[in-house]
């Protein structure tokens, strides 16, 4: 009887999962129909002035099981080193940060390459701390691998690095003219 109710149980929980997932996917369909939606997607979920919620859920719809954020910068010895984050890892170490400070990324230009179903873009992107800020206090350029699976965009992995003195944006990955 017992293994009877535990089965009913994870039968249950299996068929509440796949509705929320199903309910998510048709909610959020229109987010990552196309490779412009997706990252405008992206860039708008993680935007938001201070105090301002971010949707986490619409987020984390936009990634592929295991994807990966990957910052990279120099250490403090000076060597170039890159961190894995998960979309959730993503969240706990940076959303009290945006919701605290404020956090507006705003894409200035994009290079992109499709081969097939998988597609690589260079995003270059300016970050300020209010829509309203007239200068940014970054700078830098995201390298975003996408899949098409048939029915939607997802995103693989977010791999970036902020523009230095040392390391200038290169001028063909900025706004022409």
């Amino acid at each position: 009887m017992k293994k009877i109710v535990l089965i009913l149980i994870a039968s249950f929980s299996l068929s509440i999962s796949a509705q929320e997932t199903a309910e998510q996917t048709h909610k959020y369909s229109e987010q990552v129909s196309t490779i412009d939606t997706i990252i405008e997607t992206l860039y708008g979920v993680i935007s938001g002035d201070k105090g301002k919620e971010r949707n986490w859920e619409l987020f984390k719809h936009l990634f592929y099981n295991d994807a990966k954020l990957i910052p990279s910068g120099k250490n403090q010895q000076g060597t170039h080193v890159a961190r894995y984050m998960t979309p959730e890892d993503y969240i706990n170490t940076s959303g009290k940060w945006l919701l605290e400070n404020g956090f507006h990324e705003v894409e200035l230009h994009r290079e992109t390459d499709t081969f097939g179903n998988i597609t690589q873009v260079f995003s270059t992107y300016e970050s300020y701390r209010q829509k309203s800020d007239t200068e940014p206090f970054m700078r830098g350029i995201n390298s975003i691998q996408l899949l098409n699976d048939g029915n939607r965009w997802w995103i693989m992995n977010i791999y970036w690095m902020q523009e230095s003195k040392d390391n200038p944006i290169p001028k063909k990955y900025l706004p022409k003219g």
